[in-house]
């Protein structure tokens, strides 16, 4: 019997959903799973939670103590770490874009993260996007076809399925109904998926 698949919830702007994007597809292949690609925005659940910003933000201790976890698990791993000037960035285009690129988004999805932490550039704006696209072997015509009704519409559907699963954090991992919040419950959600029924 197919175990079920594995959903990898990512927001643009969260530093961990960058250490889980660079290595979600080894993981994967080492545990002989599948994984969706699920991009959606923290904003609005954030915001459903009275908050206006990044609770990385909003309690600064947290937010130090992130930023060097980031330092620290980045030089483990041999990937390059900038603090972006901004944080936390608007990654809506991105986003946008990463839904447009259907099933090449990870190359895409991986060119954003290492623009913005590994070079800390920009991801709001276009030009780094379009970067990102060339980056990633992509058509630079997948920025028009993001801006798209249809497009801009089911990232809006995205975001309020990742709500209605629960997911409030990112990166995030469902295996059918079963949540996994944060890149270290990344191995706890694939041994998970390998002894569910499809």
């Amino acid at each position: 019997m197919a175990r079920p698949q594995i959903a990898f919830w990512f927001e643009f702007a969260s530093t961990y959903s960058y250490l889980s994007a660079m290595r979600v597809e080894q993981v994967a292949a080492d545990h002989d799973d599948e994984v969706i690609w699920r991009p959606f925005l923290l904003g609005p659940i954030f915001a459903a939670q009275g908050w206006d910003s990044s609770p990385f933000n909003l309690y600064p201790a947290k937010g130090r103590y992130m930023w060097r976890d980031m330092e620290r698990i980045c030089a483990e791993r041999g990937l390059p770490f900038v603090r972006p000037a901004v944080f936390p960035q608007n990654g809506l285009l991105a986003a946008r874009v990463a839904l447009a690129a259907k099933e090449r988004m990870p190359a895409f999805v991986r060119a954003v993260y290492h623009a913005q932490f590994g070079e800390g550039a920009d991801i709001a704006q276009p030009a780094t996007v379009k970067a990102c696209l060339k980056a990633a072997g992509l058509p630079a015509d997948l920025m028009e076809l993001a801006q798209s009704a249809e497009n801009k519409l089911a990232l809006r559907q995205q975001t309020e399925a990742a709500a209605s699963h629960g997911v409030f954090g990112a990166p995030s991992f469902l295996v059918n109904d079963e949540l996994f919040w944060g890149d270290d419950r990344m191995e706890q959600a694939m041994v998970w998926a390998n002894t569910q029924p499809s």
